[in-house]
């Protein structure tokens, strides 16, 4: 099933120039390259701004332009603490499904509200929307016919790739390997049940209903942090089954057992534990790990750390191994 986000923007004048030409476009930033990674062809995605929902669209098409520094329509974004600037080379090409225009203080839009209200404001690129909201969203405003303006781009494409030694990285091209992209990478595994994998995890916490019965969402914010996936029912019925996953790129140690534990007890009763995964475990970890926490090891087959990856290659490379 497609997923659906509200994706942020900086300024009215960016929302107005992405509304115009139904396109999304993100920076040259590692979280740049996040969202992009992260929503799909056919996905469905919103604009954010001002609390604020804009339209519906479905992702046609995804591009990533070299020399975007001087491609429009938005032009290159300085950030006065950094001084670092960014350009736009990730793009969505978006077809207009419904229009509308509405605020954010919606008991439709809770479950984004309470990740936008809790990280204190857009200071993240999207929102991931769960089921509920998609199907809410999916009735509001007026189907659209119109047709936007085309922004016609002739420039050479190219496929972002992955590198393990930051003397090889040259962003936007290719980025450091980094916590988000095995986030996303891993929160792609568990959406298709790569061999089996959620039905394992669902068996191991005995939750019984089957894996095509719950969605795999993107960061879910808490008081005290947040989580980088969350698990839960899609249509829950007088009470849901949740459970949170922690990614880590290197060896886990008992502070990330703690940090785990502290989200499970702050979602309460209906969260039935959580999953770690990370590169190494301690036999210390292994041995005295809490049985509400299920521990997973990942791994990318035959991997050349000298070597550059698109996000495709390392999908088809990586491999998980639930420790018991």
């Amino acid at each position: 099933m497609s997923a659906y986000y509200l994706v942020s923007v900086s300024n009215k004048r960016n929302l107005d120039l992405c509304l115009k030409y139904a396109m999304a476009g993100f920076t040259s930033s590692i979280n740049g390259l996040w969202t992009f990674l992260e929503i799909e062809r056919d996905d469905y995605i919103s604009f954010l701004y001002g609390a604020r929902v804009f339209n519906l669209y479905r992702v046609v098409r995804k591009v990533a332009y070299k020399n975007a520094n001087n491609l429009p329509p938005w032009p290159s974004v300085t950030f006065k603490m950094s001084g670092k600037t960014y350009y736009f080379p990730f793009r969505l090409y978006l077809k207009e499904e419904r229009i509308l225009n509405e605020p954010m203080v919606r008991p439709e839009f809770a479950y984004v509200a309470e990740n936008l209200l809790l990280r204190g404001g857009y200071r993240k690129t999207h929102f991931q929307g769960d089921t509920v909201t998609f199907y809410n969203i999916s009735s509001m405003g007026t189907p659209s016919n119109r047709k936007n303006e085309q922004l016609k781009i002739v420039e050479e494409e190219f496929v972002p790739e992955i590198v393990f030694k930051r003397e090889n990285a040259s962003p936007p091209e290719k980025f450091y390997f980094r916590e988000l992209i095995l986030q996303s990478l891993i929160k792609r595994c568990l959406l298709s049940n790569r061999g089996g994998i959620l039905n394992a995890i669902l068996e191991y916490f005995k939750i019984k209903e089957p894996y095509y019965m719950f969605e795999v969402l993107g960061e879910k914010a808490l008081p005290e942090g947040y989580v980088d996936i969350f698990i839960k029912n899609k249509h829950p019925k007088a009470f849901s089954e949740e459970l949170v996953v922690e990614v880590k790129t290197g060896k886990i140690g008992k502070t990330d057992i703690e940090q785990l534990q502290s989200y499970i007890k702050e979602l309460g009763s209906e969260c039935k534990g959580g999953i770690l995964v990370g590169k190494a475990f301690p036999k210390n970890v292994i041995e005295f790990h809490p049985e509400n926490i299920q521990l997973i090891r990942y791994e990318f087959s035959n991997i050349d750390l000298n070597s550059s990856y698109t996000y495709e290659e390392l999908f088809n490379i990586l491999k998980l191994e639930l420790i018991i």
